[in-house]
């Protein structure tokens, strides 16, 4: 059975597959898969299982992922959020946990084993990391089971969403490029778009052409229509607009997070690559 599914979305092997994709795909094994969560501030997500695989993706603190295999000290899992399919060490997944009620607002936070700003950290937690939180105490979020607590002002209410997602990106202004990364200690460009569109409570896919099909509705007037929040699409690249003229975007020529002049970047890409500016396209009418 031939299959034009895209395997960064699909849970397919040769050998194995998700159950759901049982008419779609072939494979000599067919799975349902088991509900983990990712317990780890940030864990990668490779394209093969070995550390010295490209990592296309992070797994946030809290977000829950299905396990189709567990070999050796890899799993091999799907992401619920994007969907994004990859390998992770076994060790930066437990148990799913109580349902989500907090979401990580700042820029990054510490995850500590007690109410105490003085005791040693446990991890570093990223925007968007995914909590519940059992009770407050003071200035502290306690997390359900063992988790620890994380300074409550860090902290907003799922469904309590940032409104500007160009607001958002501009947090990230001087953040080092990292491929695959999505955090504020390393992301590229993809990543800072999906962060961006995620605090504000949009849906975005992972990767650059995926976010390029999937989001908004292109500007018919081109670079003269542009405006703030707006995204600027190449082929393997996207920025997102600061104004009708500035564009950010975390980027390999920098290995940081820039703001470049749209009309400069266009020719430099263009220059360098060969490659033209392709849709700009506006997510929302109003920010």
């Amino acid at each position: 059975m031939a299959s034009a599914l895209d395997s960064r979305l699909n849970a397919y092997r040769d050998d194995l597959a998700d159950a759901r994709l049982r008419d779609r795909v072939s494979a000599s094994c067919f799975v349902v898969g088991e509900d983990r969560q990712v317990t780890a501030g940030a864990a990668a997500l490779r394209r093969k299982p070995d550390d010295g695989a490209p990592q296309d993706t992070q797994l946030l603190f809290g977000e829950r992922v299905r396990v189709f295999e567990v070999a050796g000290d890899w799993a091999w899992v799907q992401n619920d959020r994007d969907g994004y399919v990859g390998y992770c060490r076994v060790d930066r997944l437990g148990p799913v946990g109580a349902p989500v009620t907090h979401r990580v607002a700042a820029l990054r936070t510490y995850l500590y084993p007690d109410a105490s700003l003085k005791v040693p950290p446990l991890d570093l937690l990223s925007v968007e990391a995914a909590v519940a939180v059992s009770s407050i105490e003071g200035r502290w979020a306690r997390l359900d089971g063992a988790a620890g607590f994380v300074h409550a002002d860090h902290l907003r209410a799922v469904g309590e969403n940032a409104a500007d997602p160009a607001a958002v990106a501009e947090l990230f202004l001087e953040t080092p490029y990292l491929w695959g990364g999505k955090t504020s200690v390393g992301l590229d460009c993809s990543g800072l778009v999906q962060l961006a569109l995620h605090c504000c409570g949009i849906d975005c896919p992972r990767d650059t052409d995926m976010q390029e099909l999937a989001l908004g509705h292109a500007l018919a007037g081109g670079v003269d229509a542009a405006r703030r929040g707006d995204l600027v699409f190449w082929p393997g690249h996207v920025g997102i607009m600061l104004d009708a003229t500035r564009i950010l975007h975390a980027n390999a020529t920098d290995m940081a997070t820039r703001i470049w002049d749209l009309s400069v970047l266009d020719t430099h890409i263009e220059r360098q690559e060969g490659s033209r500016l392709t849709h700009i396209k506006r997510v929302r009418e109003v920010f």
